[in-house]
């Protein structure tokens, strides 16, 4: 997918106030210092798109960036035919990007925290237009309890999504792996299929072009529903 214009429409406090919008949406969603909004700036080709913080967890919003794809095809299509789509009249092509915020806030105070993780689940679970989540997880370290109980909610609520690993370029190839293989193991003591897994770098554009072209796949399903 070639992007001609990407541009920020709102940010929305709750669902209620998000926009009254039929354009299918591709959430974005991690634990803080994740390498969320730089992973965004990447996906976007901007800079300065998504606000990179030094302080993780400053995505307290619900954030709506209108995607318009340039009309030249993209012909290197990624298999997610596992994916549940819902169904849309609306053609393949403007899409929204929404940035949400963070969860596991461990510096906030348990109401504030109570109100954010509301945010998220009344959107997830009530986004009529949320075509799939990408769902982020840093590649340095283990499998935290937090994320995998994460994905198994997203899975008891039939939610589509799929892991994006960030900050590849922080590991050599074999620590990678390891990683990789180590989650893989992790899911499958509660998944039958696994979920589809992206590796991505903000540093080095890795998986811009399989992100992208999986979106693109997805709108194309969408608009011949």
């Amino acid at each position: 997918m070639l992007i001609e214009k990407i541009e920020f429409l709102c940010s929305s406090p709750s669902l209620k106030e998000c926009p009254k919008q039929d354009l299918p949406e591709f959430a974005f969603i991690g634990r803080s210092n994740v390498g969320k909004s730089s992973l965004i700036n990447m996906l976007a080709d901007r800079k300065a798109l998504a606000k990179v913080s030094g302080t993780p967890g400053k995505t307290r919003l619900i954030n709506h960036f209108k995607v318009s794809p340039s009309p030249a095809p993209s012909k290197k299509w990624m298999d997610s035919s596992s994916i549940q789509h819902p169904a849309s009249s609306h053609p393949a092509s403007s899409w929204f990007l929404v940035d949400l915020p963070g969860y596991g806030f461990a510096k906030l105070s348990k109401t504030v925290r109570e109100k954010f993780e509301k945010v998220i689940r009344d959107y997830l679970l009530k986004r009529e237009n949320l075509a799939c989540t990408f769902l982020l997880i840093d590649s340095r370290i283990e499998p935290q309890k937090i994320d995998l109980e994460f994905m198994n909610w997203l899975g008891d609520h039939d939610i589509s999504f799929i892991i994006l690993f960030t900050k590849a370029d922080k590991l050599s190839k074999t620590d990678l792996n390891r990683n990789l293989k180590n989650y893989q193991t992790a899911l499958s003591a509660h998944w039958d299929e696994l979920p589809v897994i992206i590796i991505t770098s903000a540093e080095t554009r890795q998986g811009r072009e399989e992100t992208l072209t999986t979106i693109e796949r997805m709108l194309t399903e969408i608009g011949g529903a």
